[in-house]
C-alpha cells in the first residue's frame, strides 16, 4: 500500500498510481489533521473525493508520530502533546480524538492510536509501550462507532515475542476487524525483525487480514509473507524512487551514477510500466542531475509498479502452490536491495513522506 502523507501519493497522480495496480494507499492522520484539517477534508467529501483516488484507503493514527516525533512531544496515559512542526502550536492527540479526525477524513480502515518505542529498547520500556497500547485500543474501539469503516488493532512488544502475544491476548476481546504488527524496523537489523515475524506472525487470527507497518524492501515482503502477513505499506518506492534508486528483480540500479549517462537502456527491459516503455536510463540520469522533477515521477511510477508486480507475483506463487521455490529463488536474486543502502531503504522522515 503506498503511502500518501499529505492526501496523494508524492508526484503521482490517481490515474497513474491505480495503473500501476495500486488497491489501497495511505494517508497520515497527523498531518491531514494540520494541515488542511480533518473537517475541511470532510467538507471536500472525504479522503476519496478529495484527493481523487476514489478507492480504499488507510489512515494511520498518528502513533508513528509519537516515535518519530519524538523531540517534538510529550507523552502520558491520557495522549501525547505534540509541538506542531509548522507553526509551533500546541496539540493534543488522545485515542479519542485519533478516532474522531480518522472519521471525518472517512478512510475505509482506520487504526488505533498506539505507542511504537524505537529499538532498541529496555525491557521495561517495551511492557510500557504495551499497557499503553492496550490501554489506548480500547479508548479507541468504544470511541468507534461508524459501521463503514473497518478499525484494525495494532500489537506492540518490540523484538519480545511473550509481549507481543501478551498485547494480542489483550486485543483480542475487543473485536477488531484485522490485525496490525507494530513498531518494526525502527532501529533494528531486518534479521531481527524477520525472526520475530517467522515467531509471532502466524498467532494473528487467520480469518482477518494481517498487516505489518511500515516495511519495503523486497527481502522484508518475502519473508513477512512467509510468516502468514497480508498488507504491508512504506513510502521507499516513492522516497527512494525521488532519489534516484530503482528496484528491479535482480537489485537496485542506482540512477545517479555516471555508468548511466550514456545508457539507452530502460531501468528494466522486462518491465511494462511508462517510465521503461518511454525513457532510458540516460536520460533519467539527465534528469535528475538537473533536478527535474520529472526524473523522481517516472523512477517513483517505475517502482511503484514494480512492487505491485511482486506482490502479485507472490500472490500467483501461493495459488499455484509455488510458494516455497519462488520464496527461495526470489529471496536469491533480491537479497541485495535489503543489504544495500539500509540508510535510504527507511520509513517517513519526521515531517512527511
Amino acid at each position: 500500500m503506498p503511502v500518501g502523507t499529505l492526501g496523494p501519493v508524492k508526484g503521482v497522480t490517481p490515474d497513474q498510481l491505480a495503473a500501476t495496480g495500486t488497491q489501497i494507499q495511505l494517508a497520515n492522520t497527523y498531518h491531514l489533521m494540520l494541515r488542511p484539517g480533518e473537517r475541511v477534508v470532510a467538507e471536500l467529501g472525504g479522503l476519496q473525493r478529495m484527493t481523487g483516488w476514489g478507492r480504499p484507503m488507510l489512515t494511520d493514527s498518528g502513533g508513528y508520530q509519537v516515535f518519530s516525533l519524538a523531540t517534538l512531544r510529550k507523552i502520558s496515559d491520557e495522549g501525547v502533546e505534540f509541538r506542531s512542526h509548522v507553526d509551533g502550536a500546541l496539540v493534543h492527540l488522545t485515542p479519542e480524538r485519533s478516532i474522531e479526525i480518522q472519521n471525518h477524513l472517512g478512510a475505509d480502515i482506520l487504526m488505533p492510536l498506539d505507542e511504537c518505542p524505537g529499538l532498541p529498547a529496555a525491557d521495561e520500556v517495551i511492557a510500557a509501550a504495551v499497557d499503553r497500547t492496550i490501554h489506548w485500543a480500547q479508548r479507541c474501539r468504544d470511541a468507534h462507532t461508524r459501521s463503514d469503516q473497518a478499525l484494525y488493532g495494532i500489537v506492540q512488544g518490540g523484538l519480545n515475542p511473550a509481549q507481543r502475544r501478551r498485547c494480542l491476548a489483550a486485543l483480542l476481546p475487543m473485536g477488531f476487524d484485522g490485525f496490525a504488527i507494530g513498531g518494526l524496523a525502527v532501529g533494528e537489523a531486518p534479521p531481527e525483525m524477520w525472526r520475530l515475524l517467522d515467531d509471532f506472525a502466524d498467532d494473528l487470527p487467520a480469518d482477518r487480514p494481517r498487516y505489518v507497518m511500515g516495511i519495503g524492501t523486497p527481502a522484508d515482503l518475502l519473508h513477512a509473507v512467509d510468516a502468514g502477513v497480508d498488507q504491508f505499506d512504506c513510502v521507499l518506492p516513492t522516497r527512494n524512487g525521488r532519489k534516484g534508486y530503482a528496484f528491479t528483480w535482480d537489485g537496485v540500479v542506482r540512477l545517479r551514477n555516471a555508468a548511466h549517462r550514456s545508457d539507452s537502456s530502460p531501468i528494466d527491459a522486462g518491465c511494462a510500466c511508462v517510465c521503461c516503455r518511454g525513457f532510458s536510463r540516460g536520460y533519467l540520469r539527465h534528469l535528475l542531475s538537473v533536478g527535474e522533477v520529472l526524473g523522481g515521477i517516472l523512477i517513483s511510477l517505475h517502482n511503484l509498479h514494480f512492487y505491485q508486480d511482486f506482490t502479485r507475483s507472490m500472490r500467483e506463487a501461493i495459488e499455484r502452490g509455488q510458494w516455497p521455490a519462488f520464496r527461495d529463488r526470489t529471496l536469491a536474486r533480491v537479497a541485495a536491495v535489503s543489504a544495500v543502502d539500509a540508510d535510504e531503504a527507511s520509513h517517513a522522515s519526521p515531517i512527511e513522506e
